[in-house]
């Protein structure tokens, strides 16, 4: 197209208060540069140079895009931008006018500045004016010092001082991604990329998809749904967050342009657009991180922050788009269907990219899930020794997924969630996990419920932060905060395995065999819960002397996991029950089961149990090999060192006739004795049992006050110790303490709380004849 004008000389214009640089591509407003992206400004000169002439859509594309096949969405977004530079309104087009189907046309009478007019404007707080009245170089060369110090001044002033677009509280909703390229590698793939390079700020706060999820069911629409823009605006607004972020990939030949755009939510204006090329396929993750870096600056993060947390994308994740596509998916199926059907996709996405530390540590955290504590360790430790690979953040949840799941060295999970925290104070993430096992095997529980309150504070939709308050709330025999927790989490649509079986804990606790039975009706409406179910039924049975069908129950729960192919989670269930015939005084029994569950599996937690149930029933070489095996493969995990293995080896000195040496060997459990140990979160058993060793040793050294006070801590407990078998057990041997004090009302009354919650007891059980014939001699 004709230009319409010389431009063989500097071109110099003016129009309104604005002064356009042709040659330096400069927009200036008296005096102040206004920032524009290369295409708006090309777009811009091409409509001054054409001064109230229509310019076609068709021109002003191949004018600036020659050569480029573009949508004609890439210049209406480019003609938003002038018009926002230009402080046009929507309902005021002062310089802009749109021919409507046609094109546009600059409203303004055009000035061409003569070069003998030229006048420099600095950006300080007074105006220098140069006048040019020769051509000589120095001449020249003064004026360009004195344009270049101007313009930079200018920039930085207008950086500087420009309002941030965001502020520290704000939270964004991150759309899927428009795809207009026919890949459908892009789908969803791109959207997790850019979540992760944004997860990188302290400063931007993203909506979990898991929150999105919840409010997607609650406004009656698929879980899955595609994020659109109208939809994640409208996610945005029942949220209460402040913008969506809107991306777009396009096909430019054989390149590709990815866009980035914020929009307000309460207004629907374009607060940020950003765009950036790639020049081929395996650029585009590049890219992506560059228009987020740029993002972040734009919207009010500090280039401090920015530089300091701002990993490559390949770096913090995957240089394969492949790899990143499976990751995404799997991310969508576990929100959606759990950790059993996720843990496919993200094991192959490792298989695609070995070298994938994020994809390693969400398999580690799936086996995890599924109690597969072997598999977890293994994916998690590659994830660890990946994890330079990585995002600051990632690098967090990698370390801390490494301490706790595979060294278990909870002091230094402690310190990494604390860091973690403060370096990302808008994560939820590591507030949850320190109101979880950290602080419970440590008996922390209000802190551990603190970090739980600050967790749903970040998050009100985390399903997870919600259950450690109300779990926490048990622990510390409040019931009644406790179920109020559970309830407002259900009041907000949140439902899970874990707030069903909390409420069948709770109804245990209270007695209450009606909620008991609801619950586990409830818990066998929903999928894969036959197994946990099947077991807190079991232990329950057990814990008011019905053994038998504790046992019945307990081998449904172990052939449901075995047909599961969850070898490590049978394990653990047969573990339990070898601990109940064993505390019950059924030797062989124990013996045959503790052997089962260590041919099921050699996860630390089953050695425990197996381990604990053969010192109990009078075994010493094996439980030895299992102590020493524990003690040389987990040296660092806090709840092997505090609580299991002073347990079993006191236990085994009772063995041996030496209390002494059993309650020295328990000195170290003290500060730990009453927290909650992994396996009582994950299998019941194993709460307070150092203190009840403690308890034993005291007895067979004769030393009736100390005993008492052992087992009366298990009592006041009840929250900790739940159902298992020495929460009933030490009303007995209390009766036992108080009788070897001469204490005979209080050891009568202990004898019949322990023969009331028997009442109706298999008749058969050794402790049962044991406890009604040393009752019998008190009369």
């Amino acid at each position: 197209m004709s230009s319409g004008a010389n431009h063989g000389g500097k071109e110099l214009y003016e129009f309104g208060p604005f002064r356009v640089d042709a040659e330096k591509e400069i927009l200036l407003r008296a005096g102040e540069p206004v920032p524009l992206t290369p295409k708006t400004f090309q777009i811009l000169l091409v409509l001054v140079r054409h001064s109230k002439e229509l310019v076609t859509k068709d021109d002003l594309m191949q004018t600036v895009w020659p050569d480029t096949f573009v949508e004609e969405a890439n210049l209406s977004r480019n003609i938003f931008m002038l018009r926002k530079a230009l402080g046009e309104s929507p309902q005021d087009h002062r310089y802009i006018v749109t021919v409507p189907g046609r094109g546009y046309r600059l409203a303004e009478n055009v000035h061409l500045v003569a070069e003998h007019e030229l006048t420099i404007v600095a950006a300080s707080h007074s105006k220098v004016q140069v006048q040019i009245e020769q051509t000589k170089p120095w001449g020249w060369i003064s004026v360009a010092v004195i344009l270049l110090l101007a313009v930079t001044a200018g920039t930085l002033r207008f950086f500087l001082h420009r309002p941030p677009v965001l502020s520290e509280k704000d939270t964004v909703v991150l759309a899927d991604f428009a795809n207009s390229t026919g890949d459908a590698v892009f789908d969803g793939t791109l959207r997790q990329g850019m979540a992760v390079e944004l997860e990188q700020s302290p400063f931007l706060s993203l909506i979990s998809d898991g929150r999105i999820q919840h409010t997607l069911r609650l406004m009656g629409r698929s879980a899955d749904a595609r994020l659109t823009p109208e939809l994640a605006r409208e996610i945005c607004e029942r949220t209460g967050s402040a913008a969506v972020l809107e991306g777009s990939i396009a096909s430019l030949g054989s390149q590709y342009v990815l866009g980035l755009r914020a929009k307000s939510c309460g207004t629907g204006e374009t607060l940020d657009d950003e765009q950036v090329q790639a020049a081929r396929k395996e650029d585009v993750l590049n890219a992506l991180g560059q228009i987020a870096s740029k993002f972040r600056t734009r919207v009010g993060e500090s280039l401090t922050t920015v530089k300091e947390h701002d990993a490559p994308l390949a770096e913090a994740t995957t240089p394969s788009l492949e790899a990143l596509e499976a990751y995404s998916a799997a991310w969508k199926v576990h929100l959606s269907s759990g950790a059993a059907a996720a843990l496919p996709l993200f094991r192959r996405a490792t298989e695609i990219d070995p070298k994938f530390a994020m994809a390693h540590a969400f398999l580690g955290r799936m086996y995890a899930d599924m109690d597969e504590s072997d598999l977890s360790a293994e994916s998690t430790t590659r994830a660890w020794q990946l994890r330079d690979r990585t995002s600051d953040r990632e690098k967090f949840f990698i370390t801390a997924g490494y301490e706790m799941l595979v060294t278990g060295n909870l002091e230094e999970a402690l310190q990494t969630c604390e860091a973690w925290a403060r370096t990302y104070p808008r994560e939820a993430l590591p507030h949850s996990m320190l109101s979880g096992y950290i602080n419970k095997a440590a008996g922390q529980f209000e802190k551990a419920a603190a970090e739980a309150r600050k967790t749903i504070e970040l998050d009100p939709d985390f399903a997870i932060g919600h259950f450690n308050l109300a779990v926490n709330n048990v622990y510390l025999d409040r019931l009644g905060e406790a179920e109020n927790a559970v309830r407002r989490a259900e009041g907000r649509g949140l439902e899970t395995d874990e707030f069903v079986g909390l409420d069948y804990d709770i109804a245990f606790l209270r007695d209450d065999h009606a909620g008991m039975e609801r619950e586990a009706a409830r818990a066998r409406g929903r999928s894969g819960a036959e197994g946990w179910i099947s077991n807190k039924e079991a232990f329950a049975l057990a814990y008011s002397g019905h053994l038998q069908q504790a046992t019945s129950m307990s081998r449904r729960a172990v052939d449901h996991s075995q047909q599961a192919a969850q070898r490590e989670r049978a394990g653990l269930w047969e573990a339990g029950a070898a601990l109940r015939e064993a505390f019950f005084g059924n030797g062989s029994e124990a013996r045959k089961m503790a052997v089962a569950a260590l041919e099921l599996s050699k996860d630390r937690e089953v050695e425990y149990g197996a381990g604990f149930a053969l010192a109990l029933a009078g075994d010493d070489s094996q439980p030895q090999v299992l102590a020493d095996d524990l003690e040389k493969r987990f040296p660092e995990d806090t709840s092997i060192r505090f609580s299991y293995l002073p347990a079993l080896r006191a236990r085994l000195a009772l063995n041996r006739g030496d209390a002494a040496k059993a309650i020295e060997m328990l000195q170290v459990a003290v500060a730990h004795e009453l927290g909650a140990p992994r396996t009582s979160i994950s299998a019941i058993f194993g709460a307070l049992y150092p203190v009840y060793v403690r308890g034993e040793a005291y007895l067979a050294a004769h030393r009736g006050p100390e005993a008492a006070a052992e087992f009366q801590k298990i009592l006041d407990h009840r929250g900790i110790v739940d159902s298992d078998p020495v929460g009933a057990l030490a009303h007995w041997r209390l009766g036992r303490a108080y009788a070897l004090q001469g204490d005979t009302a209080k050891a009568k009354a202990a004898y019949q709380d322990f023969l009331a919650l028997w009442k109706d007891a298999d008749p058969d059980v050794p402790i049962l004849i044991a406890a009604k014939t040393e009752y019998a001699r008190l009369q």
